[in-house]
């Protein structure tokens, strides 16, 4: 487990130093390949412990740092604008950490793509680029779903009914991926609410009753079997 520099891979903005985290399964290889993109906090202790959770399954799987630049105090507004228009340096930056992974001795070119809370918005929007899979857990829709996913590689989604900043998520993806013929299975666990898959609380200490407010935090209950999801979802389609 170690962090690796992507800054050789193309990437918008020309002097980008790109970084990742990369997280190897135990064994020669090789192995199929997972883009981790991390929640609005960046790559924290529980974005890593995510990435490990991977690679204890069997997947090699790279956490790009989308806030490489400079942190989360100056990189968060640009990186969530990207996400509102569905352009800008943030896909670059995954289409190289999959392009870094894709060429890796250690993958078998098969990759799939996961995110969690903002990455979760960003993996559906990445979902037509080039992956084999896709993991979307309590990710933002994008502004016109059907426009965005048409040609999206097979996904799950993971959400929470109880939380509040994403009601109606689920069943409007579901809808949008019907509507235009995306293989898929989105589920909304009903004790769940946003970031139901961390293993403790996230944040500064100050905002967590907030949090726990608006429906944030740990699910122990939905969380084992939204990772079973996970990993039979990645297995039925990266190891083919």
């Amino acid at each position: 487990m170690t962090l690796i520099d992507l800054g050789g891979a193309k990437t918008a903005g020309g002097s980008r130093n790109l970084r990742g985290y990369l997280a190897q399964p135990a064994g020669a290889g090789p192995f199929p390949g997972v883009v981790m993109i991390h929640e609005a906090f960046g790559l924290t202790g529980q974005m890593r412990r995510h990435a490990h959770r991977l690679a204890e399954a069997g997947y090699l799987t790279l956490a790009v740092d989308l806030y490489s630049d400079g942190g989360p105090r100056r990189c968060l507004v640009a990186t969530m604008k990207s996400m509102l228009t569905g352009e800008g340096r943030v896909f670059a930056d995954i289409a190289a950490a999959r392009s870094w992974l894709q060429a890796s001795p250690l993958s078998t070119g098969r990759t799939g793509v996961i995110g969690f809370c903002m990455g979760g918005g960003f993996a559906l929007l990445a979902a037509n680029d080039g992956f084999d899979a896709a993991s979307v857990n309590y990710g933002r829709l994008p502004r016109d779903p059907e426009a965005a996913l048409r040609g999206a590689c097979p996904l799950v989604g993971n959400y929470g009914a109880k939380d509040r900043t994403l009601r109606g998520a689920a069943a409007r993806l579901e809808a949008a991926l019907d509507a235009v013929g995306v293989e898929h299975d989105v589920k909304e666990f009903p004790t769940a609410g946003h970031s139901f898959l961390n293993d403790r609380e996230e944040g500064p200490k100050a905002l967590r009753p907030l949090a726990r407010v608006m429906g944030i935090g740990p699910d122990p209950a939905a969380a084992p079997e939204a990772w079973r999801r996970i990993e039979e979802h990645f297995a039925k389609h990266l190891r083919a």
